[in-house]
């Protein structure tokens, strides 16, 4: 199996990332100057003794922007740099280039910024009472959803809360910009969209798109926080090479990162059920309240994917989702993992689970009462049909791993001698769709190039942040070329090479691109085949040349064979070009948002998880003892790569489920601004025994080698562990109470939630 392929490199340190370049000595560093208050109107200014500070090169203000002051990549209500009133704590109003940060630092000291203190607003209940919509409320409905919830005979209600989280990536917010001839400027950006940064940079230096050139080889880290929000960075980084005319770079203290960034997006969601004596749910109503910060950034994306996942892996025949999103003066909120999904499904899982307690019957069973069936039941509520259904074959065989009915039986007996501590588990599947539902955005380029050595260079517009992607693009262009690994080299993505690309986002990532590098190679092959042909002597057809393992030769005679690298110095002598592009573009993807109906998603991605939890119901401190997984990749490219994403969407599904808290003060301040305050998830916190498969032998159709994605969809098998944490609580009262509870389930959650139930 082939190994990630920075991952010797980036255990030794060598791996470069944007802060180790060190470009030349006449390098600046870039230093944002922002917003101490939350809301407030910028009375004035004086940057004179700023700009005479020894050692400052540029000290500039939205006035000396020579674009357009926006960086908001959908709706365009971000600024750059504030002009006349600031909308949350963190966003910038000064840059300075220095040649140091200690003089940047010593600069901003130097800058007193007047203001008026105007009143925030900071939770998602008084925006909602203020009514701060950023966009028109949406819907999507199906059935006869007040009728059929009148007519039940069980109904359940409740509010439920689903808190923010922030992404952590290890390597902060960073990008380095050098000058060129003319205006021209060449930006190393820890970006995941390397298109959007580019167009970004050219707005607000006011030059085209052809004059910036964006280059990414890695990044330490992202989780959707640098899909729009590395935008900022790059323009300020601009801005300031641009008026300095010397090379400048940005990189982000880690409390100054989390301060200015956005985070997962705060849920407000309000839900009714009607449901029959079996737990078969008749009538769903869901209202979900996302607070979207204080510009749109791509808020309105994450609501419509928690729209569309509202559902889960359920068929509900009645359904109404009503989804709204309001300003607040917080940071913009941004694309984060899962993209909405989790914060729907949280609200969905939670109605399965309250159904079982009231009924008095184990989840597992509502669960797969409720599930989409493979023979019928199987349209969303937005219309699409789920196909090549994996959710009963999981079922049944983590059912069965995972011991769960021998198990429960075991876990009973303790909690009934037990007077304090108690076990609880909880199996939750995910069924997640797979592409952008923005439709154009389902499209990639790439570039490959083959040398008269035979060797191989691949270039493609995904972007490589530990994830794997560039090693699955090597394993695919491996294989479609039939030449060894070592003989191909996977370029960084940059924008002169391949242009218009998507964002490295909705787990579309190998999908997408995938494709563009295999559209690019049977071009190349169908122009070898000719040369081959007249090289065997063969008299065949071109499409009975098969390349594979360094070989070329013809199928019906694959006794006669050439070298690879022998066909390429033939083929260049022909005057035979070895260099295309390919292009893929998802099929058959719409969405009608005033209809709310359509066909979003090329695919689902299927899985489940079964945790154990053990909890001190005295501290709120809970284990988790153990976890199975059964997850859906199709036929994996890579195996350990796509159970690395697996766990680590998992782990990072836990963060948010358990400890990851964030808190503001009354004025808008972060207080949980750094690593001391902040809680991701440690050794600690990762399942004592875990056991993490592949389903394997259900390839999926269409896509690239019959792969599926598989980022974001773990992500949500984490409340296998909250529900789980839940079902512990829910023995104190004998699983007659419904435990008050929220997301995060952090230690003071549970505590309370025991102290009612007692």
């Amino acid at each position: 199996m082939l190994l990630h392929e920075s991952a010797i490199k980036q255990v030794t340190g060598e791996a470069v990332f944007v802060n180790d370049m060190d470009i030349s000595s006449e390098m600046l560093t870039g230093h944002v100057v922002y917003s101490k208050y939350a809301h407030a109107k910028i009375l004035g200014y004086d940057l004179k003794q700023a700009k005479a500070l020894s050692g400052v090169y540029a000290v500039l203000s939205y006035k000396d922007i020579p674009g357009e002051n926006q960086v908001g990549p959908v709706a365009k209500d971000e600024l750059c740099l504030a002009e006349d009133v600031v909308t949350n704590i963190g966003q910038a109003i000064i840059l300075i280039a220095a040649k140091d940060k200690n003089t940047a630092l010593e600069a901003e000291k130097l800058i007193d910024i007047k203001y008026e203190v105007l009143e925030p607003i900071l939770e998602i209940e008084k925006a909602i009472e203020k009514n701060t919509l950023i966009a028109p409320v949406r819907k999507i409905e199906r059935g006869n959803v007040e009728k059929e919830l009148n007519k039940s005979k069980h109904k359940i209600s409740g509010v439920l809360e689903t808190g923010a989280q922030e992404h952590w990536y290890l390597e902060t917010q960073s990008c380095l910009c050098i000058p060129g001839e003319d205006r021209n400027i060449k930006a190393y950006s820890s970006t995941q969209h390397p298109s959007e940064t580019q167009a970004i940079i050219a707005e607000v230096l006011g030059i085209k798109s052809n004059e910036v050139e964006v280059e990414v080889r890695r990044l330490g880290g992202a989780f959707g926080g640098k899909e729009t929000q590395a935008n900022h960075i790059a323009a300020w980084s601009a801005l300031l090479c641009n008026a300095t005319g010397k090379p400048v770079k940005i990189h982000l203290f880690r409390d100054d990162d989390q301060i200015i960034t956005g985070k997962r997006h705060r849920f407000l969601s309000k839900y009714e059920a009607g449901f029959d004596d079996e737990g078969k749910i008749i009538s769903y109503s869901v209202e979900l309240n996302a607070d979207a910060g204080s510009a749109t950034d791509l808020s309105m994306a994450i609501l419509e994917r928690a729209m569309l996942h509202a559902d889960n892996a359920y068929y509900i025949p009645n359904m109404k989702v009503i989804g709204k999103a309001y300003r607040t003066n917080l940071p913009s909120n941004t694309a984060f993992r899962g993209f909405g999904g989790p914060q729907g499904i949280a609200v969905i899982e939670t109605v399965i689970d309250k159904i079982a307690r009231y009924l008095g019957k184990d989840s597992v069973e509502i669960r797969e009462k409720n599930f989409y069936k493979k023979e019928n039941d199987n349209i969303t509520h937005y219309g699409e049909k789920v196909e090549n259904n994996r959710l009963q074959v999981i079922y049944e065989k983590i059912l069965k791993s995972s011991e769960y009915r021998k198990r429960r039986l075991e876990i009973n007996q303790f909690n009934s001698e037990n007077e304090f501590e108690k076990r609880g588990i909880a199996l939750t599947p995910v069924k997640f769709g797979i592409s952008f539902t923005t439709a154009f955005l389902n499209q990639a380029g790439a570039l490959v190039n083959i040398y008269k050595d035979g060797s191989v260079l691949v270039n493609h517009g995904g972007t490589e942040m530990g994830q794997g992607l560039y090693t699955k693009i090597l394993r695919i262009a491996s294989l479609e070329l039939g030449v060894s690994e070592e003989k191909i080299i996977v370029n960084a993505t940059n924008t002169s090479k391949i242009p218009n690309t998507s964002a490295t986002a909705a787990s579309s990532g190998s999908d997408i691109n995938g494709m563009a590098v295999k559209n690019a190679i049977d071009i190349l092959k169908d122009r070898l085949a000719s040369v081959a042909l007249e090289l065997l002597g063969s008299k065949s057809q071109k499409e009975n040349i098969i390349f594979e393992n360094d070989f070329v030769f013809d199928k019906n005679k694959p006794g006669k064979k050439i070298l690879f690298k022998e066909l390429i110095p033939a083929a260049y002598l022909k005057q035979v070009s070895l260099s295309s592009t390919g292009f893929y573009k998802t099929p058959d993807i719409w969405f009608d948002r005033e209809k709310g109906v359509g066909n979003p998603f090329h695919y689902f991605a299927f899985g489940m998880a079964v945790t154990e939890v053990l909890v001190d119901t005295l501290t709120g401190y809970h284990k988790i003892l153990r976890t199975d997984i059964l997850h859906d990749t199709g036929d994996s490219i890579n195996d350990e790569i796509d159970i690395g994403q697996v766990v680590g969407g998992f782990v990072q599904g836990v963060g948010w489920c358990t400890t990851e808290e964030i808190k503001w003060d009354a004025k808008g301040n972060l207080l949980t601004h750094s690593p001391d305050t902040y809680k991701i998830p440690t050794i600690q916190d990762i399942p004592a025994d875990f056991r993490v498969e592949l389903l394997k032998g259900y390839p999926n159709p269409n896509t690239i080698r019959n792969s599926k994605a598989v980022g974001e969809p773990p992500f949500m098998l984490a409340f296998s562990v909250w529900l789980a944490i839940k079902d512990a609580i829910s023995v104190v009262g004998n699983h007659k109470s419904e435990p008050e509870f929220s997301l995060p389930a952090t230690n003071e959650v549970i505590v309370l939630a025991v102290e009612k139930i007692r």
